[in-house]
């Protein structure tokens, strides 16, 4: 846990030198997301939106434990590659395959997904959550980040989820707000 808090401070050193943000959950969501990865059932684990790879290393200590794989997606070619750095840096790369593209345009080629992190620009997480719930085994998880901080942005989106009868959800009031749903 000590090297996960040492690759949280510098990341956030990079972004202030490199990005206007570098999108990083803070360590008590990455605990959070390790807990439920692990008692995800059997399936695919995926990660949309890598950034610095940072949730990614959190998710990967549960897949490490199960003996699972994370695919994770990422559209800005720089934070792909520090991304790789990270996950080269923490031993983890031979479990952690980066797609650098759009997720949306390959969601429909993964099935039986068991876990999934949604951390991305706002405006594409109701188009990933349509393509996303039909694809996942029942008690699958999916955990789309920042309900609460961006909630007036998210609103339609998070209502769109309560109504769905294919889901259980709640947001849970960790780091900027982790909205999670269980498939039932």
């Amino acid at each position: 846990m000590e090297f996960l808090e040492q690759l949280d401070a510098e990341h956030r050193r990079k972004a202030a030198d490199h990005w206007e943000r570098l999108r990083q959950i803070p360590p008590d969501t990455g605990r959070f997301l390790a807990l439920l990865a692990a008692r995800a059932p059997q399936g695919k684990y995926l990660e949309i939106g890598t950034s610095g790879g940072y949730s990614g290393l959190w998710i990967s200590l549960a897949c490490r434990l199960l003996g699972r794989k994370l695919i994770t997606f990422e559209i800005h070619e720089e934070k792909v590659r520090l991304a790789r750095e990270t996950f080269i840096k923490a031993g983890v790369s031979d479990i952690i395959e980066i797609i650098h593209c759009d997720a949306r345009k390959l969601l429909r080629d993964y099935k039986g997904i068991a876990f999934c992190f949604l951390d991305a620009e706002k405006d594409v997480y109701e188009s990933c959550y349509d393509i996303l719930v039909p694809n996942m085994v029942p008690g699958g998880i999916l955990v789309a980040d920042n309900i609460i901080s961006h909630k007036e942005t998210l609103i339609s989106f998070t209502q769109k989820v309560f109504n769905d009868k294919r889901v259980d959800a709640l947001v849970i009031p960790i780091g900027s707000g982790e909205l999670v749903c269980t498939i039932v």
